[in-house]
């Protein structure tokens, strides 16, 4: 499900999904707010210091660095400087 965060000034913010025509609500700016990346072990590390969040992980599977990634950008994206 893709949750929009509509601000007073009429901006809106998501995690990107294709679920909605983005465009449908004018021109989106879409830029990475993180990074998951392999450690040497072979595990999974989902880097979210572009957004001045925490680097989760290390996870077994990608899969499960990209949920972990998806649930904190959504719970803090209100509050993300942007």
């Amino acid at each position: 499900m893709m949750e929009l965060f509509i601000a007073a000034t009429g901006q809106v913010r998501c995690l990107y999904g294709e679920e909605l025509d983005l465009g449908s609500l004018g021109s989106p700016t879409i830029c990475r707010v993180s990074h998951l990346e392999p450690t040497e072990c072979g595990r999974w590390t989902a880097d979210l210091s572009p957004i001045g969040g925490p680097i989760l992980g290390p996870f077994a599977q990608r899969s499960q660095a990209l949920v972990a990634e998806a649930r904190w950008i959504e719970a803090h994206l209100p509050s993300i400087p942007g």
